[in-house]
């Protein structure tokens, strides 16, 4: 944003951009040229950013903005990082006007800007703003300028003005000091505070001797596999694992929110991710969303269970593949993913909790069951010996016979639980 007599140089506008979980600085400079009037965006940009083109010029024209008349050739610095989103359309909008004098240069050199433009020249929410603020902050910057719906998320980090808008007018008329920002309601903004959990192991019942294993392996994060009929209370048990588990330090809650950001997975919440997170894929995903891939590399189930919970129910209808791909991310907690245009890579400390049955029809050992011994010992092999070898902890669940149930029980609650759990963590 500097200008030199008789030579004017090109606009810059701060901006960011994700690697994996991790934001870096991005410098959006704008040039106007002499050439026909067309805008040429560079520095390996996706399909979200070539288009943003169009975006920016329609928001320009609907706010009454004059668009320059001339080539616009608009870079993203460092040039030789491959970059997505739809993020860079506000910054592209306010890099345009400073560079046809529309707006003051000096006004943006102490601001962050993140948003993207509608036709109409509103800002819409995107995604990856938690770790793109953190990247603010490690750079030294103290302001950031984002969509209305995302200051929550912005706001996750500690001693940055986050300044919130709902369009590019807004935008411009702060700038220029023609009105004083507003700041959003507190009491009106989403949040994720902490709620109580409406699973419980107080409903868990005949299983006393199960829940001393449960507590036993949150209590150190064991891997744990779970042996039963169908009906015995496997998938209930998993389901109130997260509650018992300790409580996430403020580190933890944004390495987990930071992954939710990325993936998209925080529109509509706002706020730092407090409860460890739980994941129940299905047993036909596949590979690459079990553990991160697609076009773009983005996290999969074991980085968005990362801090908490991996339930793989019915273990052994998985395909032998994807269950493989788990050897290494158990064993590092991290897993990379490498595509032809990204390589990333995300963190994946999880807790793997399977459960399965212990034959194809599920009631090996009594009468009902019809399996050949060939025919169990096929199905347990579908778990391979590297898998079974990481599961710290395997265990026979028993059925519960219906007749013994009583209304008037009253089990040991999550709370109780927990509170043995945190003295556990507390005494390694």
């Amino acid at each position: 944003m500097n200008r030199k007599e008789g030579m004017k140089v090109a606009s810059i506008v701060k901006s960011f951009a994700i690697a994996g979980v991790d934001g870096y600085l991005v410098d959006v400079e704008t040039k106007t040229i002499c050439g026909q009037p067309m805008i040429s965006i560079v520095g390996l940009g996706d399909t979200a950013i070539k288009e943003a083109k169009e975006r920016v010029e329609s928001a320009l024209n609907n706010e009454d903005f004059t668009f320059p008349q001339k080539k616009v050739v608009i870079n993203l610095a460092p040039s030789d990082l491959k970059k997505s989103g739809s993020h860079f359309d506000l910054p592209i909008a306010l890099g345009l006007l400073i560079e046809t004098d529309q707006l003051n240069p000096k006004k943006m050199e102490a601001y962050g800007v993140l948003g993207e433009l509608s036709l109409n020249a509103k800002l819409r929410t995107c995604t990856g703003v938690l770790p793109m603020v953190i990247a603010a902050k490690e750079h030294g910057m103290k302001n950031i300028i984002v969509p209305r719906e995302n200051v929550k998320e912005a706001s996750a980090v500690k001693g940055m003005n986050v300044y919130g808008f709902n369009s590019l007018k807004e935008v411009v008329d702060f700038l220029e000091e023609k009105k004083e920002y507003i700041e959003l309601d507190k009491e009106s903004m989403p949040t994720n505070e902490k709620k109580a959990y409406l699973l419980d192991f107080k409903d868990v019942q005949g299983q006393d001797a199960m829940i001393e294993y449960i507590v036993i392996a949150a209590s150190g994060g064991h891997n744990l596999l779970m042996l039963g009929t169908p009906g015995c209370g496997k998938s209930m048990i998993a389901k109130r694992i997260p509650t018992i588990l300790p409580s996430m330090t403020e580190e933890e809650a944004l390495e987990v929110t930071k992954i939710y950001s990325v993936a998209g997975l925080l529109r509509g919440k706002q706020s730092l991710i407090k409860e460890r997170p739980f994941r129940a894929p299905h047993h036909n995903a596949s590979t690459n969303s079990l553990i991160g891939g697609g076009n773009n590399a983005i996290p999969g189930e074991i980085s968005l269970a990362h801090n908490g919970v991996l339930f793989l129910d019915e273990i052994a209808e998985f395909s032998k593949n994807s269950l493989e791909a788990l050897r290494q991310p158990m064993e590092d907690q991290v897993v990379t993913i490498s595509r032809v245009k990204y390589t990333n890579t995300y963190p994946a400390n999880f807790m793997l909790v399977a459960a399965m049955n212990p034959c194809p029809c599920g009631y090996y050992g009594k009468d009902r069951c019809r399996c050949s011994d060939y025919e169990v010992i096929k199905y347990r092999q579908k778990i391979s010996g590297p898998i079974l070898d990481r599961m710290d902890i395997q265990k026979n669940v028993n059925p519960v016979d219906f007749m013994e149930l009583s209304k008037d029980f009253c089990g040991r609650t999550s709370k109780e639980l927990r509170e043995r759990v945190e003295f556990s963590k507390e005494a390694i």
